[in-house]
Order: structure tokens, then sequence, then C-alpha cells
């Protein structure tokens, strides 16, 4: 569930989930995401963004030039989780032109809160989440687009499988944590060798309706994400990326992973999701 919010009139293309904003008549959940729904398109490509003021410029437009050279339509979604920087600023001001860039915010904190915003108020035929930093080249694209128009649901970028080339490697410390990750998260879903990837993208119905279904704010999001569409019996495709470690990664590798392991633990089962 999405938290309510107080609502004032929409400015610059931002929703209204800003309290700094004059608060006016509280709306519920259901109209709060009926005010958000964006106009349908082929492919929405979501930006879960916490201070990314440095990094989006040169995101946004290397993701606009992109998809402005592809045949479909599309649209990119920042979604501000509580930026205290200039991230709502420069995500609005980004100039595009068949591409539209648009801004939405999130009060609840985390990664699965926020994607799932994004998610729920999308009306694309295909929806999908990347990180700001463009730790995975958004020409990745050129590899999952064919697959999710072959028929493929759910189309997953993976660093740990033959094929993916990995650039600048994460810290120690937050490499020894993602390996207590894995294993627990391998103990929910076999078939998947890398859940935390940020480059994910569905079939739009399958995700607005496996969304509703979840409740993970933070960064065990996508392990949560992943077993809910392996229930439903959907394969999960991976495909090997290129990927570089990004400075300025907005993970506390102590606090967010503690409250990760946390939730894989209530996501703990007698019996594993297969993926396959």
């Amino acid at each position: 569930m999405q938290a309510s919010v107080e609502y004032a009139r929409p400015r610059l293309g931002i929703d209204p989930d800003y309290a700094a904003w004059p608060a006016g008549p509280r709306l519920q959940d259901h109209e709060i995401l009926e005010e958000l729904r964006r106009p349908p398109c082929h492919l929405e490509v979501l930006m879960p963004s916490l201070n990314e003021a440095r990094r989006l410029p040169d995101t946004l437009a290397r993701t606009v030039a992109y998809l402005e050279a592809q045949p479909y339509s599309s649209s990119i979604v920042v979604i501000d989780n509580g930026s205290v920087d200039r991230t709502v600023d420069v995500a609005s001001s980004t100039p595009s032109g068949r591409v539209p860039v648009r801004v939405i915010g999130c009060a609840q904190r985390g990664k699965g809160a926020a994607v799932r915003r994004g998610i729920d108020t999308s009306q694309a035929r295909y929806v999908g989440y990347m990180d700001a930093d463009l730790a995975t080249p958004v020409e990745t694209l050129d590899v999952v687009m064919p697959l999710l128009e072959a028929g493929s649901q759910a189309v997953v970028g993976s660093r740990r499988i033959d094929g993916a080339v990995l650039g600048r490697r994460q810290p120690l410390l937050r490499s020894a944590g993602g390996l207590v990750f894995r294993m627990m998260a391998a103990m929910l879903l076999r078939g998947i060798a890398d859940t935390q990837c940020g480059f994910k993208f569905f079939a739009g119905d399958l995700a607005r309706a496996v969304a509703r279904q979840l409740s993970i704010d933070g960064f065990a999001f996508d392990v949560e994400l992943l077993c809910a569409i392996a229930r439903q019996g959907i394969g999960v495709t991976e495909i090997p990326v290129e990927w570089s470690d990004q400075q300025g990664s907005t993970l506390r590798v102590l606090t967010d992973g503690r409250r990760a392991l946390a939730d894989l633990f209530n996501l703990l089962r007698p019996t594993s999701v297969s993926a396959r």
C-alpha cells in the first residue's frame, strides 16, 4: 500500500506527493494513483532517484538520445524518493523532444516503494526500471526489447551469467554483504543467478498485476517481485549485462543491508520458488 499524501495542484509535470507544497483536500490512495497515471506508450523507463542531481544529467541525456532513435514510442519517469538536492529541478528541466521526461514523487522511502509507485501509475505496454547511475548501459535495451516483443514477460539483467562483463567492482564490504544476500535469495528463488541487477523490464500488464501483491520498500524488493512472478508460473529471462559499480551509491551497507536481510527472512517459506 502506498501512503496517503496531501494533494496540491501539480506543477512542472511533478506529481502531488511533496510535503512542502500547500496542503489541499486529502485524496484516497486509488484517487492519487488515478491522478498520476500517464498516457500510454510502448515502453516506459522508470528511474528511482534519491539525491541524484549530479548523475542524472548524463543519464537522462544518454537515455533520451537512445530512446529517440528507436521506432517505438517511449517515455522516462524519474521517481523522486525524498531527495534534498536538485534532483527534481534537474529531471524536470531535461530537454527532450519525442521522448518526454516526467517526474513523480514517492514520499515512502525505499527503492521498492519508488518502483512500485512508478509501475502502479504506468499504462505502458512494457515497463521497467534502471539505475540512475547507468551502472548498466541503456543500450542493453537492444537485447531486452526484442525478447519482450517475442513473448517474454520478464527480462532481467544479470552480472553472474556467462557473457556478463564487470567493470569497476563493488567495495569489499558491500561484496561480502551481497554474498550473504545471494545465499538467502537462492533459498527463495531457484534459477535466477542475480536478483539485484538494477535493470529489469516486464510486460506492463504483468508488472501492474504483480506490483499490487508487493509490500517490501527496500532493496529486497527485487526478490519479492521475482518470487511473485515465479509463483504465477511465468518464466524470467536473464540476460548478461555490462556492469560497473558507480561511486555515490545511496545504499547504506549496514543499515540497508540489515533491513534487506530481515525482509528476506520474512519472505522465506518452507520451499523455494522456481523461476524457470
